[in-house]
C-alpha cells in the first residue's frame, strides 16, 4: 500500500511505539524523552499492564558491551539473557536507559577503561577522575513503567540500589530475580568489585 503525503500537509502525530522483532522474539519498542533530552527505550511483550507483575529488567546502556561485545563488562550478556528470559515468559519489559558508563558518559567511561588498564579497578578508576561511583538514578524507568500501566514488577537484577530506586520511585518490587550472565576471565575482577565495594548481589 502507498500513502502519499502532500507537500503542504499538517504533519501527522503518532506515537512513538511500535513492532520490533528481534532474534529473541517479536517486541514492541517505545520512547521516552527526559527533561534533558535524553531518548529512553521500552522493549516489551504481552499485556504488561494486566495487573501481574511482570518480568522486568532495568538496563543502563552501554555501548562497547551491548553493541560491541565488550568482556570487560558483563553487560551485553545480561541484555540479551534478559530478552530471552521474557520471551520465554511471553510478557516482560527491558528499560533500556541512556546512561552510559552508570551515568557518567561514554568519554568517560573510556578514561576510566584506561586507568583500568593500568592496574584501577571499576570504582577507584572513576573516584581517581573525580567522578562518582555510581551516577544513575532510576526516576525516568520508573515514570516509563507507570505509563505503561505496571505499578508491580518482578526485577531482574544484582543491584540493591535499583530496586530502591524503583521504591522511591512508586513501583513495587515484588521480587528480586537474579540475572547473573556473561563471566568471563576478562570480566572476573570487574564483578568481583561490584560484589564486594558495590554491594552487588553475586555469587561468583
Amino acid at each position: 500500500m502507498t500513502i502519499q503525503v502532500k507537500r503542504d500537509a499538517e504533519p501527522i502525530e503518532i506515537e512513538a511505539d511500535a513492532y520490533l522483532p528481534t532474534e529473541f522474539g517479536n517486541f514492541r519498542v517505545r520512547v521516552t524523552p527526559d527533561s534533558k533530552g535524553n531518548e529512553h527505550a521500552l522493549l516489551y511483550t504481552g499485556d504488561i499492564s494486566n495487573g501481574e507483575p511482570p518480568l522486568v529488567r532495568i538496563h543502563s546502556e552501554c555501548l562497547t558491551g551491548d553493541a560491541f561485545g565488550s568482556m570487560k563488562c558483563d553487560c551485553g550478556p545480561q541484555l540479551q539473557a534478559a530478552m530471552s528470559k521474557i520471551q520465554d515468559e511471553g510478557c516482560g519489559a527491558v528499560v533500556y536507559l541512556r546512561q552510559e558508563g552508570r551515568g557518567i558518559g561514554l568519554h568517560s567511561k573510556i578514561q576510566a577503561y584506561a586507568l583500568q588498564d593500568i592496574g584501577y579497578d571499576t570504582l577507584d578508576a572513576n573516584l581517581a577522575l573525580g567522578l562518582p561511583a555510581d551516577a544513575r538514578e532510576y526516576g525516568i524507568a520508573a515514570r516509563m513503567l507507570k505509563e505503561a500501566g505496571v505499578k508491580r514488577v518482578r526485577l531482574m537484577t544484582n543491584n540493591p540500589l535499583k530496586i530502591q530506586g524503583l521504591r522511591n520511585n512508586g513501583i513495587h518490587v515484588v521480587k528480586r530475580i537474579e540475572h547473573i550472565s556473561g563471566i568471563s576471565l576478562e570480566n572476573i575482577q570487574y564483578l568481583s568489585t561490584k560484589s564486594k565495594r558495590m554491594g552487588h548481589i553475586l555469587d561468583i
